[in-house]
This record gives structure tokens, sequence and C-alpha cells, in this order.
């Protein structure tokens, strides 16, 4: 077994462990992939595809591990029978793939969350109605890793602060960029957007198109997911309800087609 010291920390120093744990968990050790989630595992951090785990990758280690998977995705042009090396087209394209999954798709996983200034608004003539703000998404389905393309609605009732316009779609962005499901990430909008705001007053309606739906499998070009998920007065009230869908009827009729 080769394991490279230089990506083992002073606690990953016991042999015994270390066996245990190559042939236990299929760490690749030598690698610095294989020594971050040791780590994760040893710390109890989950690491699923729809979570975050930029408390354990740096930007120098980023680099490191876009090597480790261009090498990895080499072997997966391989055994596809792809000839990368005389191919024009395949020529570089496992690091572009190693880049896209780290710096695009899955950005996600590896970025901390955007930062999101709050304003107070709990002084005299503060804003006490409800804000829905309509954000662009793209993420990925974990099970075939397709595209997933669509719209997700954020509303809130305001309470003592208010964040900027633009962080609502910075933060549905980011819970996005990184392999999830539409449920999923329709909760993980939420929590994001009451932590961000303080308020339990969220409600978060997406509606999206996924590749695994439309380029494999049924085929179905037309197919749409919607899911929603109500907090706060928004899953007791009836009114606050209707008035937030009534304003996405309202947000996807001014909408450009």
């Amino acid at each position: 077994m080769v394991y490279n010291k230089a990506y083992v920390s002073h606690d990953d120093n016991d042999e015994t462990a270390l066996d245990a744990m190559a042939g236990d968990g299929g760490y690749k050790l030598g690698t610095l992939s294989g020594s971050i989630r040791m780590q994760m595992h040893r710390q109890g951090k989950r690491f699923w595809a729809g979570d975050n785990i930029s408390d354990y990758v740096d930007e120098e280690q980023k680099q490191v591990l876009i090597d480790e998977a261009t090498v990895a995705f080499e072997g997966v042009l391989d055994a596809l029978l792809i000839d990368r090396e005389n191919d024009p087209n395949s020529k570089g394209t496992a690091r572009r793939l190693a880049k896209m999954y780290f710096n695009e798709i899955m950005a996600g996983r590896y970025e901390t969350s955007p930062s999101a200034t709050a304003f107070p608004n709990d002084t005299e003539g503060a804003y006490e109605g409800m804000l829905v703000v309509r954000s662009e998404l793209k993420s990925m389905c974990s099970h075939h890793h397709q595209p997933v393309t669509g719209v997700a609605y954020i509303g809130i009732i305001a309470g003592p602060k208010l964040i900027g316009l633009s962080k609502y779609t910075r933060i549905a962005q980011w819970c996005a960029r990184r392999g999830t499901l539409q449920e999923e990430l329709c909760m993980d909008i939420a929590r994001e957007i009451e932590a961000a705001t303080g308020t339990q007053d969220v409600a978060v309606y997406i509606q999206a198109t996924h590749g695994c739906c439309e380029n494999r499998g049924i085929m179905a070009h037309s197919s749409l997911t919607q899911t929603t998920v109500l907090h706060g007065a928004f899953k007791t009230d009836a009114g606050v309800k209707k008035e937030f869908f009534d304003n996405i009827k309202l947000q996807q009729d001014f909408a450009p087609r």
C-alpha cells in the first residue's frame, strides 16, 4: 500500500487505522481526495453529492483535486474506448470535465455560502409585506448527472432584517450548483433563506426540466417537475399561501418568453 505522508495530518498516522480504512472504505491512499475523504469520515461529516464541503477544501487543494479528477476522467474515456490521444475533439476533454465539475456545475459543494449582508427593517415605516423573487437555476441530477434547468420563486414575509435582492438568487444558485434532487434543492434553498433573513416565513416553489427524463429513459421532452416548500405563515395561513401563488402567476405572465 502506497500512502503519501504529505496528505496526512498528525492524527492520521495510525497505520492500522489507515489499513482498515483503505480496505473498508475504498479510499485511495496517497491522494489528496483520499485524505480528505478519510478526514470527513473520521469527523462524521457527510459528503453526499448535495453537501457543501468547503470547510475541507481550500482553493489550492481544489487545484490538486482537479488534477486527480483529470486522471480519473481519462480512465473513464479509456473505458469508453475513446481515443483521447489522437481524436482532436477528445484531447484535453478529461481536464475540461474535471474543471467543469469543480468550478461550474458542482461549484456549490466547494465554495462557501454567498455573503448576504442584512439591512435593518425594524424602524418606523418598515416594510411588512410579502417579497417574491424569481431566480433562474441550473443544477445537476445526482442519479445520472444530467442537467436540471428551471426557475425558483422565493417568497418571504419581511421580518426585522432584509437582504439585497440579488442575494436570493446567489443563495439559490449556490444551493443548485451541486448534485441534488429537486425536492432536496427546494428544502435547501428554504433553509438557507431562513438563515440569511432570520424569518421562518419562507416559501420556495421550483419548476424545472430534467435531462434524465429528456435525454434518456422515457425521452419525455415536454416533462416539467414542480416542487413546493412552505414554512411559517405560508403553510398555516391560506391567504398568505394564495398571495404567494398569485405572485408567481403574475411573474410567469410577465417573464420574457
